[in-house]
This record gives C-alpha cells, sequence and structure tokens, in this order.
C-alpha cells in the first residue's frame, strides 16, 4: 500500500476537521446533505456525460494503482537484460526460450519471445511500441478522468452557491435567516473545492508519477530487447539501458562490466 496516498487523503481531512475545532465550530455546520447532492452527484453526472460509462465505472480499477503501487526495481531489469545479453552472445539467441518463462513482466516475456522466434527488429519494435501506446493510451484515460473531475467539482460547488444565494435573496425580508443561508451556500463551494484539490488532482497526479515510471520501465524493456537481438556487447548493453536512469539508481546497478 502507499503510504503516502492514504496518509495525505486522512491527513489532509483531519487538518480540515482541527481547523473546524480551532475555530470554534462544529462538524454540524459544515454539513450540508443537498450541498453534498448538488456538488457530488453533479460532478459525477459530468463525467458521465464526458466518458463512455464502461471506462467512469472502471476507474475502481485504475484507482487501485494510486493506492497499490507495484514497485518494479529498474537495476534488476537492467541487470536481467544484461544476462540475457550475455548469455546470448555466448549461446545463441535460442539459449533464452528456457529463460523466456521465468520473466515475470509479460510485456518483456513478449519481447524476448520474439527475439528467440527471430521475429525481424522492425517487427520486434514496432509490436512492443505499439503494446506500449496502448498502456500509455489506457493509463491517460483514467487520469484526464480525473483531470476533468478536478475541473468541474469548483464548478458544481459555485452552482450550489448560486442556488444557496437565489434562495437566500427570495426571502431577504427574513433578516434573520441571511447569516445561516449564506452560509449553507458557501458550504457547496467548500465542498467543491475539497474535491478538487484533495481528492481528484492529488490522485491524477500520482498516477500520472506513477505511469512515468512505467513508461521508463518498459523503454528499457524495448532497448534492451532490441539490443540482446542485435548482439550488443553487454557492457554496451548495460550502459545504454543505464542512461534511463538517474545518476542516484544508476548506482544500484549489480555486477562487473561484462564482455
Amino acid at each position: 500500500m502507499d503510504l503516502g496516498t492514504v496518509g495525505g487523503i486522512i491527513g489532509g481531512f483531519a487538518a480540515i476537521i482541527i481547523s473546524v475545532f480551532w475555530g470554534g465550530g462544529t462538524l454540524d455546520t459544515y454539513i450540508d446533505i443537498p450541498s453534498v447532492f448538488i456538488t457530488v452527484v453533479g460532478c459525477f453526472c459530468s463525467v458521465l456525460i464526458s466518458y463512455p460509462l464502461k471506462k467512469v465505472f472502471g476507474m475502481v480499477g485504475v484507482l487501485k494503482h494510486a493506492f497499490f503501487t507495484k514497485k518494479e526495481d529498474p537495476a534488476h531489469i537492467i541487470d536481467m537484460l544484461v544476462t540475457f545479453s550475455e548469455k546470448a552472445r555466448r549461446e545463441g539467441l535460442l539459449a533464452l526460450e528456457d529463460d523466456v518463462d521465468e520473466v515475470s513482466d509479460n510485456f518483456l516475456k513478449k519481447g524476448i519471445q520474439l527475439v528467440v522466434d527471430g521475429t525481424d527488429p522492425e517487427l520486434v519494435r514496432n509490436l512492443m511500441s505499439t503494446d506500449l501506446n496502448n498502456i500509455e493510451a489506457r493509463h491517460m484515460e483514467g487520469i484526464n478522468i480525473l483531470v476533468f473531475g478536478a475541473a468541474v467539482a469548483p464548478a458544481y460547488g459555485m452552482i450550489g452557491t448560486l442556488i444557496g444565494l437565489i434562495a437566500m435573496l427570495k426571502n431577504i425580508e427574513d433578516k434573520s435567516s441571511l447569516g445561516p443561508n449564506m452560509a449553507v451556500a458557501l458550504i457547496t463551494t467548500m465542498y467543491g473545492s475539497v474535491m478538487a484539490n484533495l481528492i481528484f488532482q492529488p490522485l491524477a497526479t500520482k498516477l500520472d508519477g506513477n505511469h512515468r515510471r512505467e513508461m521508463i520501465m518498459k523503454e528499457i524493456m524495448i532497448e534492451g530487447t532490441l539490443s540482446i537481438q542485435q548482439g550488443d556487447n553487454p557492457r554496451i548493453v548495460k550502459e545504454k539501458l543505464a542512461s534511463y536512469l538517474p545518476p542516484a539508481q544508476r548506482e544500484a546497478l549489480g555486477g562487473d562490466d561484462r564482455d
């Protein structure tokens, strides 16, 4: 579980609740069911209009990646590819067939299998790049839904505020109700802002960061697979793949340079 995501959300709501009590208020003052309805349901309906139903309900699976992130060590992948490169140079590409089943990543497994099967290098690159583009498209659909939600949530908060203000102005002769009605009208603005800035946008940013890291991993796999097929020197393979990593992560690459 990603403790940063969970801790951030819990901490954000805790900060709001503490601020309410610190200011001498009570939670009852900030809970209004009609305001929740217009903000949450209205935002959800806009998302339904903008995106296919299947994609919207598929967000449950997308969001789990913000809370449960699969940690992949790029140094481990690079070391594996360098080992494959060394074996392929020594015994031939067909020798890698025994290692294909041990590869846990389906993307890399497909690439190595294509190489073992003697597929044309250009076709290997095209097939793996097409898979990469499809993965990116799926990721971006989920991220874009969250970004869209972050954009419309404050708008629905403002719509709720306007509805409350109109109702208040219709009863403006009742001076005693102006303050309470104004407070209720402003609650929807707060709800919209919280949804956008504590839920939608942070989750979109987290998923985008995870997406970028995965894309780098997949690019390493493509480049490493093609280098193995071309018979590159394992030392060159290692240096080439290490260039995708920041300096601090390059130090994690194990083993000596191989010839």
